[in-house]
C-alpha cells in the first residue's frame, strides 16, 4: 500500500465512501482511513450502515411485518394460532442485511481501487495524516483531505437532549 495519494478520507459512511468512489472514478488515488470497531473489524459504511439507520430499519421492518400479520389477517378470512417471534432469528436477518451491504462498500472500493486503512486518522498537518493502529502507527499523505467521519450531538446551555439520540 502507498503512503501518497491525491486523495485520502477520514471515515467510510455515507460520505466519505461516496466521495472516495467518485474520487477514484476521476482518477484520483484515492484511500479511505476507518476505524476498527470493538469486534476488531473495520465498519465500512459508517454508522449508519453498522448500527444505525440500516439495521433499525431492518428490525423495523420485522415489527411491522407481525404487526400486520396480528391485525390484518383476520381481515383477509385467515385463521391463525397465536402469532410469536424469534427475537434472536429477527437479530440475524438484520446482521445478514447488515453484513451484505457492508460486503457491497468493499465491493465497490475493490472494484475502484480504493486503498482502505484500518485504524484512528489524525490530521498531522495540510496535507499528512497520522494513522495510529493496533498494529504499527504510520503517516500517509494526500494532496486533499475529506473530513468525513460523522458527528455526535453536543448539549447547549439552555436546551434539553434526549439521551437516546437513536
Amino acid at each position: 500500500m502507498a503512503n501518497n495519494y491525491d486523495v485520502a478520507i477520514i471515515g467510510s459512511g455515507p460520505a466519505g465512501y461516496v466521495s472516495a468512489i467518485r474520487c477514484a472514478q476521476l482518477g484520483l488515488k484515492t484511500v479511505c482511513v476507518e476505524k476498527v470497531t470493538q469486534e476488531k473489524e473495520v465498519a465500512l459504511g459508517g454508522t449508519c450502515l453498522n448500527v444505525g439507520c440500516i439495521p433499525s430499519k431492518a428490525l423495523l421492518e420485522s415489527s411491522l411485518v407481525l404487526l400486520n400479520a396480528n391485525e390484518n389477517l383476520k381481515d383477509h378470512g385467515i385463521k391463525t394460532s397465536k402469532i410469536s417471534f424469534d427475537l434472536s432469528q429477527m437479530h440475524e436477518r438484520k446482521n445478514g442485511i447488515v453484513s451484505t451491504m457492508s460486503k457491497g462498500v468493499a465491493g465497490l472500493f475493490k472494484l475502484n481501487k480504493i486503498d482502505v486503512i484500518q485504524g484512528q486518522a489524525y490530521v498531522a498537518d495540510e496535507h499528512t495524516l497520522q494513522i495510529i493502529s493496533e498494529s504499527d502507527d504510520s503517516n500517509i499523505t494526500a494532496e486533499n483531505i475529506i473530513l468525513a467521519s460523522g458527528s455526535k450531538p453536543i448539549e447547549l446551555p439552555g436546551f434539553l437532549l434526549m439521551k437516546n439520540y437513536c
